[in-house]
């Protein structure tokens, strides 16, 4: 259940930096640049897979160390 709640804060602690990146993400459509496109998704992708580390945690300390980064 822990897990659970951690997984809930981490998303809502990232919707702010995939809502930015998702506005880089459509500047970048608009002026053709696939390069800052890739960079863009394997920013985006690194936020998403933050989760996946909550299962690994083993202790409340291990869940309470993950956090989102802050990505720009």
């Amino acid at each position: 259940k822990v897990k659970e709640i951690w997984k809930d804060k981490l998303r809502r602690d990232r919707k702010p930096f995939l809502e930015s990146l998702d506005v880089d993400f459509m500047r970048a459509v608009e002026s053709n640049d696939i390069e800052l496109q890739k960079q863009i998704i394997s920013k985006k992708q690194q936020l998403r897979d933050i989760t996946e580390l909550v299962e690994l945690a083993e202790t409340l300390e291990e869940l309470q160390a993950i956090k989102v980064p802050e990505i720009k």
